[in-house]
């Protein structure tokens, strides 16, 4: 058995590596192959350990995804959108490979922090979940009224919001197979590629510069990420993105760097704390959950502690490897054209739609794709283009 789980390690880092450096392939589009190929899979692997490799696969990519994030300016549809801008300023200072470490360091200080916090946050949980329960809705309309009125142009937030929502609704409701991997690619993914086009960026030579970061400063930042992500981790619709505005708004804290460390440990933590939501209320709040719920008939405590030493340790070899990758992208990116690079990912995305999702799907890329590059031009935050959730999931419990 541990043989089995060490392998399993291995590969679902491996595919965690994959999932990180393709932009719109999304762990939960691998989530869903496996689950198809799992009458096949388990001939030869318990339901256990083939739950092993979707957490593995997600807490790795949930490290290494700061790697396109920052040198591809293409992040993943879980909201690593809010590293990209100070992270890609970073990378046209010649301090890509900074901003890898700033976000690997909030990634792993988040991990350990998010496991250490499960025990307090289920009592907490388990006490405050019955009595607010009914009032959910409410709780993400008021977050919904927080966002916007925190941007100068409060009309084009909701307007995008509203969009954004209208599309989510339609998507969702489609006989698409993968429906949010057409969507979230258009709205956060081939978007940002596409300005990156018109903007004619150049890659200037990178410095391998180490972060130097005072501890409180680190310590501000993972405590930060700690609070939101676990916030946002136990309500449904909303997620990293929300989380980094949420946090952004606690610490008021301007530096780059802070924030940096914030987002990488937010990516870790909303998933850690998503652990409690399934053991505590039996309710999973992101694909990866839902998947290991389907594999297993019944989510114990062993299963927690299982999960728990797999993800510290496919995260610490995560990190190892982040870094690694780290050093080949800031060797790389000067030498190759970035325009050249971010059409050949629009295209890949493109025919993978095509191939995953037909030419419904087409239709939803290129409509999400063309609202996912309003708030650019309106100067407006991308987070509300999260409304594709967070507008089906309110009217879900208001109807």
């Amino acid at each position: 058995m541990l043989l089995e789980i060490i392998i399993t390690i291995i590969a679902g880092i491996l595919l965690g590596v994959l999932c990180g450096l393709l932009p719109g392939l999304h762990p939960n589009t691998v989530n869903v192959i496996l689950l198809s190929l799992s009458p096949f899979l388990l001939q030869f692997m318990s339901p256990l350990t083939l739950a092993v490799l979707i957490i593995v696969v997600s807490v790795s990519n949930s490290i290494i995804d700061s790697v396109p994030s920052i040198y591809l300016g293409a992040p993943d549809t879980d909201g690593n959108v809010m590293s990209v801008l100070p992270g890609h300023q970073m990378l046209l200072r010649g301090e890509g490979h900074e901003a890898v470490i700033l976000t690997v360091i909030g990634s792993i200080f988040g991990l350990v922090a998010a496991v250490l916090a499960i025990p307090p946050l289920a009592l907490i949980l388990q006490k405050i979940y019955p009595l607010i329960q009914n009032y959910i809705v409410y709780v993400l309309i008021i977050t919904v009224i927080f966002l916007i009125f925190r941007e100068k142009d409060k009309v084009w937030a909701f307007f995008i919001f509203i969009l954004s929502g209208v599309l989510g609704i339609a998507t969702l409701s489609s006989p698409l197979k993968e429906p949010l991997f057409p969507l979230f690619s258009g709205l956060f993914g081939i978007s940002m590629l596409l300005l990156g086009l018109k903007n004619k960026v150049k890659i200037p030579k990178q410095k391998f510069t180490e972060a130097k970061i005072k501890s409180k400063t680190i310590f501000k930042a993972v405590l930060t990420s700690l609070i939101s992500g676990s916030i946002v981790s136990m309500l449904p619709g909303l997620g990293n993105a929300q989380a980094a505005i949420l946090g952004s708004s606690i610490v008021k804290d301007k530096d780059p760097e802070c924030f940096l460390i914030m987002v990488g440990g937010i990516n870790t933590v909303n998933f850690i704390i998503s652990f409690i939501s399934i053991l505590i209320l039996d309710k999973a709040r992101n694909g990866s959950i839902v998947a290991v719920s389907e594999l297993l008939e019944i989510f114990t405590i062993n299963h927690l502690i299982l999960f728990i030493i797999v993800s510290l340790i496919s995260g610490g070899l995560s990190v190892l490897v982040t870094i690694k990758l780290s050093k080949v992208f800031s060797s790389l990116m000067p030498k190759i054209s970035y325009q050249k690079l971010s059409l050949f990912i629009i295209i890949g995305i493109t025919i993978a739609v095509i191939i995953l999702s037909g030419f419904l799907g087409l239709l939803v890329l290129i409509t999400a794709t063309s609202l996912g590059m309003i708030p650019q031009f309106k100067n407006i935050g991308k987070n509300h283009l999260m409304g594709s959730l967070l507008l089906p999931v309110i009217l879900y419990f208001l109807l």
